[in-house]
């Protein structure tokens, strides 16, 4: 039976620790957080679950097998080498780190003390993005020809990170997940309304090696929540919508079709399908608790996680890349030209 620590209970945290509490093969053993009340607050849903405000606790338990870490970002890369350096399995919320330089330093720690190091792109082990990746794999959408993501709200602004870092990893992990497949450059433009250091909406588009492209919307000052992903293909259309309770997946039978030849300007006509439209079945299971279950599995079994410390990285590179387009007005910023 593995023994799991969780430092930070604000937000996301709470969450970790259901999930982790609620599997059969560890023990949720302490929680870890600065704010008093926060910790009496986990107490009184889980008194069976020791609570400390000091995380050297965690660090000198020898019987604690690995923590997780839901903290601020800019805490992540300091106690991440810390859980790695007391020999900890690490998991640790996205974004993995404030750079590119920290995860490398993160990644190399945790095989020099032979720790799994696991990063939370909770939505790569959704049934729909599972799914998704699934139905691009047979060819039923034919080649993708651009992608366009939302994901918009009212809040929750933060402090330490603009929206893009908050929000566009989600879908970035989904993307690199579903096309196997990384972008060579970024564009993103954006405007700070509120705190005028933090953009807190912003427009990304990322370009691949093939030609493809994909477009990622976040914003914190939208008036309705919106999650929504479209999948744009030489045969078919696929829309998920993670807000949508039921029917998250729909795939349209639409295309554009360009006549094979002509002989005149005049003869030259787009033809548009319209076909049915159709929603796949899908068995309903917590991202979470996916991810927490996986985490556990890749201790005992002594596996790779599907979101490690490298897809960590990946993404963390694009967003440094983000950030400097931002900068510079929204240039193309070669990723791997950031060193």
């Amino acid at each position: 039976m593995l023994n799991i620590g969780i430092v930070g209970c604000g937000y996301w945290g709470p969450n970790l620790i259901r999930n982790f509490r609620a599997l059969s093969d560890c023990t949720m053993k302490i929680v870890c957080d600065q704010n008093a009340e926060r910790l009496q607050y986990i107490q009184s849903l889980y008194p069976d679950v020791n609570i400390t405000n000091d995380f050297n606790v965690l660090l000198k338990d020898p019987t604690l097998d690995a923590i997780g870490i839901a903290t601020p970002v800019r805490m992540h890369h300091e106690m991440g080498m810390a859980s790695i350096e007391a020999g900890k399995h690490t998991f640790i919320e996205k974004p993995m780190a404030q750079s590119a330089a920290q995860c490398r330093q993160l990644i190399l720690a945790a095989k020099a003390k032979n720790v799994k190091l696991m990063v939370g792109h909770t939505f790569t082990y959704s049934t729909p993005v599972r799914k998704i990746k699934e139905i691009y794999q047979s060819g039923e959408l034919g080649e993708i020809q651009y992608i366009s993501c939302r994901r918009l709200n009212l809040g929750l602004f933060q402090k330490d990170i603009n929206v893009t870092w908050d929000l566009a990893p989600h879908d970035i992990s989904i993307i690199i997940k579903v096309l196997d497949d990384s972008p060579i450059s970024v564009n993103c433009q954006g405007k700070a309304h509120i705190d005028p250091l933090i953009e807190d909406v912003t427009n990304m588009t990322l370009n691949f090696n093939n030609g493809g492209f994909a477009i990622i919307q976040s914003s914190w000052l939208d008036p309705n929540k919106v999650r929504e992903i479209t999948f744009v293909g030489t045969k078919k259309m696929l829309v998920y919508d993670d807000v949508e309770p039921n029917e998250k997946i729909k795939i349209y039978d639409k295309r554009v079709e360009k006549p094979p030849h002509y002989d005149t300007f005049a003869e030259f006509q787009y033809s548009y399908h319209y076909g049915d439209m159709h929603a796949p079945y899908l068995k309903q299971v917590e991202p979470l608790r996916a991810e927490c279950s996986h985490f556990i599995e890749c201790i005992r079994m002594d596996m790779e996680s599907e979101t490690s410390g490298t897809d960590g990285l990946k993404v963390v590179e694009i967003l440094e890349a983000a950030s400097r387009s931002l900068k510079d007005g929204g240039k193309a910023v070669l990723i791997r030209d950031l060193d």
